[in-house]
C-alpha cells in the first residue's frame, strides 16, 4: 500500500473553490476502523442531523497498528472528509478525536500536540477514548450516565453530572477483553482445538468454524490464527458462534452466557464506581449500548441479556440504542463544548 505523508494529504485543498461556512469534524477511531463526520457548526438539531461528509479508513488503534501508522489513518480520514465537504482546515472550528487506546492524559497530550501542528491555531481540540464518542452518540453530546461498548473490542466508560469519570475493562485481549468479539470469537477458536485434542468437549463450533473459514481441519486453524493475529480478524467469526449457540451447542451457549456476565460486571463496576443508581439503585441515568455484540439475533440478545443483569442491581438504569454512530457523537462533544462561544450569526438557536 502506497503511505502518503501529511502534506501529501492535505495538497487537495489547495486546488479546489471551498463553500463557505465553519464546520465541526468528529472521528471515532476503534480497533476495526475510523470513521470521520463534517457537520456544519451552525447545525440545527433535525433528525437526522445534518452530515455534510463522512468518510472510513481503517484501524487508527496506535496499540494494534503503531502510531505512525495510526496517526496516517486519522488525518486521511479528516482530510478526505474535507475535501468531500468542499471546506478547508481554515473552515474548521472545533475537531474532536474519540479513538480506542487513548487511555491516559499522556496519551491525550501527545494527540493534541499532533492536531496543533495540522489544524491552525484557532481550531478548537478535543481528544477523548472513543467510549466517550459513543456514551455522545446516545446522549446528544451531554456526558452523563455509562455506555457499553462490545464490539471487536469492548470497554465501559461513565461519567457524572459533575464531570466524575470511570471506566472498565478496555485493556485489550491480552489483558482480558473477555465478553467482546474478540473474547468470544478466541474462546469458540479455543474450545475447538481443546475439543480436537481430547481436552474439552465435542461442539459443533468445529465443523462451523472450519466451514466458515474454509479450512480442512483444527490443525489448519493454528496456521490460520497465527499467520494474521489482527484483533478484528478474529472478532469476525462473531456470527458463527451465536449461530452455533441458537442451534443448540452447548459449549457456544455457555460462552455467551459467560460473555453476557462478564459485560454486565463491566457496567456495575463503572455505575458502583460513580453511584449513578444513587443510594438504592433507582436513580435514573443512561446505559447506551453501542456495538455488533450488543445487536439481537434469532434467539440469542446478548445485550437484552447484558440490559436484563445490569438492571436486576441498577432499576434506574434505561437503555439508550443510539441512532447515530459514534463520530456523530464525537461532533456532538465539540459542538457543545464550543456552542457558547459562537457568534449569533454562526450559531443557529432552536
Amino acid at each position: 500500500m502506497q503511505r502518503h505523508t501529511g502534506r501529501d494529504m492535505w495538497d487537495a485543498e489547495e486546488c479546489q473553490s471551498p463553500r463557505m461556512g465553519s464546520v465541526i469534524l468528529g472521528v471515532d477511531g476503534g480497533a476495526s476502523n475510523t470513521v470521520c463526520v463534517c457537520i456544519p457548526a451552525a447545525m440545527p438539531f433535525n433528525d437526522p442531523l445534518p452530515v455534510l461528509s463522512r468518510t472510513v479508513a481503517g484501524c487508527s488503534n496506535h496499540n494494534s497498528v503503531g502510531e505512525d501508522r495510526a496517526r496516517e489513518t486519522l488525518e486521511r480520514v479528516m482530510s478526505q472528509a474535507l475535501l468531500k465537504a468542499r471546506r478547508r482546515r481554515s473552515n474548521v472550528c472545533a475537531v474532536c478525536l474519540a479513538v480506542a487506546g487513548v487511555n491516559h492524559p499522556i496519551d491525550q497530550q501527545r494527540m493534541l500536540d499532533w492536531l496543533r501542528e495540522i489544524f491552525p491555531s484557532h481550531v478548537k481540540l478535543f481528544v477523548e477514548n472513543d467510549a466517550v464518542a459513543a456514551l455522545a452518540s446516545g446522549t446528544m453530546g451531554k456526558l452523563h450516565g455509562c455506555v457499553l461498548i462490545a464490539g471487536t473490542g469492548t470497554i465501559a466508560y461513565g461519567f457524572t453530572s459533575d464531570g466524575r469519570e470511570a471506566r472498565a475493562a478496555g485493556a485489550g485481549p491480552v489483558l482480558g477483553d473477555w465478553g467482546s468479539g474478540y473474547g468470544i470469537s478466541a474462546q469458540a477458536m479455543t474450545a475447538v482445538v481443546r475439543a480436537y485434542d481430547g481436552r474439552g468437549p465435542e461442539t459443533v463450533l468445529t465443523n462451523n468454524i472450519l466451514d466458515f473459514l474454509g479450512l480442512a481441519s483444527p490443525d489448519e486453524l493454528i496456521g490460520w490464527t497465527y499467520e494474521d493475529q489482527s484483533w478484528a480478524r478474529i472478532a469476525d467469526l462473531l456470527p458463527v458462534v451465536v449461530e452455533s449457540a441458537e442451534s443448540g451447542d452447548e459449549v457456544a451457549n455457555k460462552i455467551l452466557h459467560n460473555s453476557v456476565g462478564e459485560l454486565a460486571s463491566s457496567v456495575k463496576a463503572v455505575v458502583q464506581r460513580l453511584e449513578l443508581g444513587g443510594e438504592d439503585g433507582k436513580h435514573p441515568f443512561p446505559l447506551v449500548m453501542v456495538g455488533k455484540v450488543l445487536e439481537a439475533n434469532k434467539r440469542w440478545d446478548i445485550g437484552k441479556e447484558v440490559i436484563d443483569c445490569v438492571t436486576k442491581h441498577y432499576p434506574g438504569a434505561y437503555p439508550i440504542h443510539p441512532k447515530v454512530e459514534p463520530a456523530v457523537g464525537a461532533a456532538l462533544l465539540a459542538w457543545n463544548a464550543i456552542a457558547s462561544e459562537l457568534d449569533g450569526d454562526i450559531r443557529n438557536v432552536q
